[in-house]
Formats: C-alpha cells, structure tokens, sequence
C-alpha cells in the first residue's frame, strides 16, 4: 500500500523561537494597551466628576441671582425707599472709610517710571461697585506713561489700566511735555487684623 504525506501542508514552527523574539514586545504592548486604558477611564471619572461640579456651581450661581433679584426687588419697594437710600449711604461711607490714601501713594510709588509724576488722582466708584483711580500724570515721553501702564497691569493692586486721553503742554510748563489721563481699577490689599480706613478717607 502506497501513502503519499505532504509534509509542506503542516510546516513546522519553532514556537519557541516565536515567544523568544515576539513575547517582549507583545508584553509590552498589552502593557501600554492596559494603560491606555486605565488613562482614558480615569479621565472619564474626573470629567464626570468636573461636570458634576459645575452644574452644582451653576444651580448656586442661579440660586443666588435669584435671591439677589428678590432681594432688589424688596428693596425697590415704594415702601422701602427710605432704606434703600440709607443703605446706599451707608455703604458709600464704610467704601470711603476702607480707602487709604497712603496705601495708594505707595502702590503708585512701587510702578511709578522714573521722570513721570503724579499731578492729580481721583478715586470713585464705578457700575460694579469697584473702586476706580482716575489718575493725571506728566513726564518727558509718551514712552514713560506707557511704561507706567504696563508696570500697573503687572502689579496686584491695579486692573483695566489704559489711558484715556493725552495732552502736549506748553514749553512755559517745566520740563514736563506731554500729559495722561489714566484709569484702573484699584485692588487695595487688606491686612490681617488691620482696621479699615487707616490711611483716612478721601
């Protein structure tokens, strides 16, 4: 009895030879598959998270618009009047009281550009209820005011600085060419235990 065997239809394979030269780089990538995975869901956990705590944010932010709408509107009250205006007062006066000037002079002192000077300051409130420096300054230079502005933006105390308008002034007036109209928005820090107004009120 004739068998024929096709020996070429089961080709060998060195399996150990296989896992010597494939096994490593297979670990490894099941490795970083692992870790990719594990990335991706911890980032879903804390987006999850995020969102949670924004819509939480959110319903408090709501919340409190509501309250504050509420609130005006009792306030607003023909009835109410008279504690509306005497609110107002009161807080306009404990604003002025927390106003130091020596506190100004010496931020203004910190930024202040060499051959720039102070000629006039004012503070007041603004829509928001913040409290805004309306500020003249004179110098040499243009150069020196932007110097000035730059140095504001830079400092803790002085937000939305830009000038608002500029002047040449005449020869007769010193040393001094051109003048600025500067506005910004004064943060005053306020120190532990310290009482308000210590540089008296303007």
């Amino acid at each position: 009895m004739h068998i024929d065997i096709n020996l070429a239809s089961q080709p060998y394979e060195d399996v150990r030879k296989f896992w010597l030269r494939w096994g490593a780089p297979l670990a490894a990538l099941g490795i970083l598959t692992l870790l990719l995975l594990y990335g991706v869901t911890l980032g879903l956990i804390t987006a999850h998270k995020d969102n949670t705590l924004i819509r939480a944010r959110e319903a408090q932010i709501t919340e409190r618009d509501q309250e504050k709408t509420a609130a005006l509107a009792l306030l607003n009250l023909p009835r109410n009047h008279t504690t509306h205006d005497r609110s107002q007062f009161l807080n306009d006066l404990f604003e002025r009281k927390a106003f130091s000037w020596t506190r100004v002079f010496e931020d203004m002192e910190q930024v202040m550009p060499a051959r720039l000077h102070v000629v006039s300051i004012k503070p007041e409130m603004n829509d928001d209820n913040q409290l805004l420096i309306k500020l003249v300054v004179a110098g040499e230079s243009r150069d020196r005011a932007l110097e000035l502005v730059r140095r504001m933006e830079a400092s803790q105390r002085f937000q939305q600085t830009h000038i608002q308008a500029e002047s040449e002034l005449a020869a007769t007036q010193g040393t001094d060419k051109v003048q600025f109209e500067i506005s910004a928005i004064y943060v005053p820090e306020v120190p532990k235990g310290a009482t308000a107004g210590a540089g008296g009120a303007p």
